[in-house]
């Protein structure tokens, strides 16, 4: 649906080109559907190595099922078998899920897709692959009880608690990372003051403004640029003294006369420098 609806703005905007236009705009649609076609690839390798994750759980799920039917007769050579065997299938089943969750992190790190979508999806995989680890650990316990488990396999199941432990800490700190980039993407600060104000905080030093790094941050406000786009002033007098592109803002008066600061293009408007200072009287 998704490619239907891209070639059809794109056949659209064709039909209305100048004549003379015609192979520029072939040109242009073509480098389009192989955007198309790109992204669509690089989705299906990844949705491809979450559909493998999500079997690896499903055969857990019967590898379990069968070592909890075997259970209910510890005392056949053929149940202790079964057990073993299906313990020791679980544990190469849940490392190959490990390592298909590592290459989904790889993939975060380059994905030209959505982010925050494939982050969201990696963390419920994990989650997924912590609350197996949790009943297959009490499985174990139940086993260990009954002399049925072997000692190896006990210590393999460890290693592997361990490594999930390792790869849930890891994906934190990588999610904490990124949110921390993403803060730092959209982030900016402003102020106003009277011209007296902003010399006193070392903002305004003779006629310049923000020209040395001593000057008073914690005097500014922090924003998110996504998310204010109007800034009152309070006064009937207002001077922008850093540089911000002509056409992105606009000064305007309220009822009251005092102006207000409205940002008509965030990402131009913040484009040369993410200080904001405005001289008011």
């Amino acid at each position: 649906m998704k490619k239907f609806f891209i070639l059809a703005m794109a056949l659209m905007a064709l039909a209305s080109c100048d004549k003379n236009s015609t192979k520029q705009a072939q040109l242009e649609r073509d480098s389009l559907m192989q955007v198309i076609n790109q992204k669509d690839e690089e989705l299906n390798e990844i949705m491809g190595c979450v559909n493998e994750v999500q079997e690896g759980f499903r055969r857990i799920n019967e590898a379990e099922g069968r070592v909890t039917v075997a259970d209910g007769n510890p005392e056949s050579a053929s149940s202790r078998t079964i057990i073993q065997e299906n313990m020791q299938y679980i544990q190469q089943a849940m490392e190959q899920n490990r390592e298909l969750i590592g290459q989904l992190q790889q993939r975060l790190k380059s994905t030209s897709l959505n982010a925050k979508a494939l982050e969201r999806t990696i963390q419920n995989l994990q989650d997924q692959l912590e609350a197996q680890n949790q009943r297959i650990q009490e499985l174990e316990a139940s086993l260990a009880e009954k002399d049925i488990l072997i000692a190896e396999q006990g210590a393999q199941i460890d290693n592997l608690s361990e490594n999930v432990n390792n790869l849930t800490q890891e994906n934190r700190k990588k999610s904490d990372t990124l949110a921390s980039q993403d803060k730092n993407l959209h982030t900016a600060w402003f102020v106003y003051g009277r011209k007296s104000e902003l010399k006193e905080q070392k903002i305004l030093k003779d006629g310049d403004v923000l020209k040395t790094d001593d000057f008073n941050k914690d005097y500014f406000t922090q924003i998110d640029i996504r998310v204010v786009k109007e800034i009152k002033l309070y006064s009937k007098s207002a001077t922008i003294l850093t540089t911000h592109p002509k056409g992105s803002y606009t000064l305007e008066k309220d009822q009251k006369g005092e102006y207000v600061l409205r940002i008509n293009d965030a990402q131009k408007f913040w484009s040369v420098s993410r200080y904001l200072v405005v001289k008011v009287k």
